[in-house]
């Protein structure tokens, strides 16, 4: 009678185990690079700080955006760069740093998201509505429309919407997030420097 040691057994379940893991290694790809977005501008700091408390939704996007992966729009064609991705869908991304830029403001006494439990006094409710590798003309483009909202009376006290476009010398997604990155932080200074006249 054939019988099984217990030695070929295992060398059997290795020789499985290693190519299952082959083949989802193949099956999966070439793993994304994550790049992340610097912090706000540094001369957004302000000199005087406000009583006011504010409160930062996640920003609203379209379906394309509100994903982990930078866009690419050539046209009408959009698509996703290859290999590249933020650390978070991009509306929590854009939420931390605009709490950060906030918060650096100097501006208000207190800034945070739903769920903290601050007595708020204003909203910034902003939406994504770009923020692409436009291929075709070579540049990055941030565009991102923002309303201050009096959580107190409900009514909108300024609206208004904020863009920036980098040109870029290349095609890499070095160049394409760095480009991402100096349009930010040129709108988020416009947006929390316009903001300021609003608190009250």
């Amino acid at each position: 009678m054939f019988t099984v040691q217990p030695r070929a057994v295992r060398l059997c379940l290795v020789v499985a185990v290693a190519a299952f893991l082959a083949a989802c290694s193949v099956l999966r790809g070439t793993p994304l690079v994550t790049y992340e977005l610097s912090g706000p501008p540094a001369d957004a700091k302000a000199n005087s700080t406000s009583g006011v408390q504010i409160l930062v939704p996640e920003p609203t996007a379209v379906q394309m955006v509100n994903s982990d992966r930078i866009v690419v729009n050539t046209g009408l064609r959009v698509s996703y760069y290859p290999g590249a991705q933020w650390p978070d869908r991009l509306p929590v991304v854009l939420q931390n740093k605009l709490i950060a830029a906030y918060e650096q403001s100097g501006r208000a006494r207190a800034v945070g998201r739903p769920g903290e439990g601050l007595s708020i006094d204003y909203q910034v409710l902003t939406d994504i509505r770009a923020f692409t590798y436009d291929a075709s003309g070579h540049s990055a483009d941030v565009e991102i429309f923002a309303k201050i909202l009096n959580d107190r009376t409900g009514k909108v006290v300024g609206s208004q919407l904020f863009t920036a476009t980098v040109p870029l010398s290349q095609d890499s997604a070095e160049a394409v997030v760095a480009g991402l990155d100096q349009a930010l932080q040129s709108v988020l200074g416009e947006m929390v420097a316009w903001s300021r006249t609003r608190f009250r």
